[in-house]
């Protein structure tokens, strides 16, 4: 099985493998380079596939797996960040991660708690890292528990609800899947890329 690939995920696990992604993803800083969104947005293709075909899902599964994962996956992300400390953002040595982590920082900074935890669910690597960093940072559990959940459930269903519209409005679509994923993968770093350059403009240049 490719862990990178949405695909595999599903046509191994089915609906469970929406929730092991996402949990894994959201929950645990080793899950940073799975595939959320476009797991999501194809999970709800996949609702829309003929009985036969090779892969075909129920929304309702996948609708309650998707939700489940990112609800406790990022619950567990903020009790480990509480528990364990900045010593376990520390010991991540990727730079990808260590990217996220000032980006976490800056969206809890900027924005506060609220926006910054539902805006971080679209982000990639963002929505691994905030959750722990939040524990860390002494975020009151009940705000935590709030927002993340508001984020979780419009993330979650929102995504896989796109992916089902999109395929039962155009019949065969599955068969673009890979031209569909990587549309999503580029939509999925607008957000950061657009925040990049905003930062750019803002730090005055060096004379």
């Amino acid at each position: 099985m490719n862990p990178l690939s949405a695909t595999s995920w599903l046509a191994t696990l089915g609906a469970a493998g929406v929730f092991v992604v996402l949990f894994a993803e959201t929950g645990l800083l080793i899950g940073f380079f799975l595939p959320g969104d476009s797991l999501l947005f194809t999970a709800g293709l996949f609702c829309t596939t003929s009985t036969t075909a090779v892969v075909h899902l129920s929304l309702p599964l996948v609708l309650l797996a998707a939700v489940a994962g990112a609800l406790t996956g990022a619950q567990a992300g903020f009790v480990l960040g509480r528990r364990g400390g900045r010593p376990l953002l520390a010991r991540a040595g990727n730079r990808h991660l260590h990217r996220g982590i000032e980006r976490a920082e800056e969206l809890l900074e900027r924005y506060g708690y609220a926006k910054a935890i539902v805006l971080a669910r679209f982000i990639p690597v963002v929505r691994t890292v905030l959750n722990p960093l939040a524990g860390i940072l002494d975020v009151p559990g009940r705000t935590f528990l709030l927002w993340q959940a508001v984020g979780g459930l419009v993330w979650a269903i929102g995504v896989t609800l796109a992916g089902y519209l999109l395929g039962a409005s155009i019949p065969g679509i599955d068969q673009y899947l890979l031209p569909i994923i990587a549309v999503i993968v580029v939509l999925s770093l607008l957000p950061m890329l657009l925040e990049l350059r905003r930062s750019r403009r803002r730090t005055p240049s060096a004379r």
